[in-house]
């Protein structure tokens, strides 16, 4: 069995669900630490002046070492009505949008205070809207609490996987000969990213998925 992991993502890059899909059990990384100006509660999309980023704020006073199972949203701040307007205004004439726009719309009425559960709810969504069916486990439903290199492994050892697929960065941590010692093979992801149909001008690769949900049906051209 194929497993991937990765920590929670807002409207996460198509590279993510590239792994998700080259997995048989995708675990969902949600009890490591909050990193501040990382991937997790922030992407970007296109405008005709370029790329800008859609942040989900979060409260860091004080919750520096706080997991991400216990990273609030910041409710005093209207992100929610902003990034609409945001996704409204620079996707209005994608091909999809009057398809994509409505559930959107839907989605963010889900009013989750916690970041972790936040993001889950939007990648089931997105999910969804690729068509892709893949079993997805927390990290937060198992009883595993290793650290780094050690944390993968002992996911893979809980879940019976013998095959890890991990993403480029992970040459730099993981403890290879650990995981050869347990029968476990380590595969790292070589992702090539699709050129797909965009609005406003050339071509920028490695936007939210939401670009390229807006913009095609050609959910296969994931997979290159």
């Amino acid at each position: 069995m194929i497993i991937s992991v990765h920590q929670p993502a807002y409207i996460p890059w198509l590279g993510y669900f590239d792994k998700i899909i080259r997995s048989d059990t995708f675990v969902y990384l949600d009890t490591v630490q909050y990193e501040k100006n990382s991937f997790i509660n922030r992407n970007r999309i296109k405008t005709p002046q370029g790329v800008t980023w859609l942040t989900v704020p979060v409260k860091t006073k004080g919750h520096l070492n706080a997991t991400l199972l216990e990273t609030e949203i910041d409710k005093c701040q209207n992100w929610r009505e902003k990034h609409l307007r945001s996704i409204y205004l620079n996707y209005k004439k994608a091909p999809y949008f009057h398809l994509l726009y409505p559930k959107i719309e839907m989605l963010f009425k889900k009013d989750s205070f916690l970041l972790a559960e936040m993001c889950y709810e939007h990648l089931v969504f997105w999910l969804s809207e690729l068509g892709v069916e893949k079993k997805i486990i927390r990290t937060s439903q198992l009883a595993v609490n290793s650290k780094k290199s050690n944390l993968i492994l002992d996911l893979c050892k809980d879940l019976d996987a013998n095959c890890y697929l991990s993403g480029k960065l992970g040459e730099n941590y993981l403890n290879e000969e650990k995981f050869h010692n347990s029968g476990i093979k380590i595969r790292y992801q070589e992702y090539r990213h699709p050129v797909y149909p965009q609005l406003w001008g050339d071509f920028i690769p490695n936007l939210g998925v939401l670009d390229f949900v807006m913009n095609t049906d050609k959910y296969e051209l994931i997979m290159q």
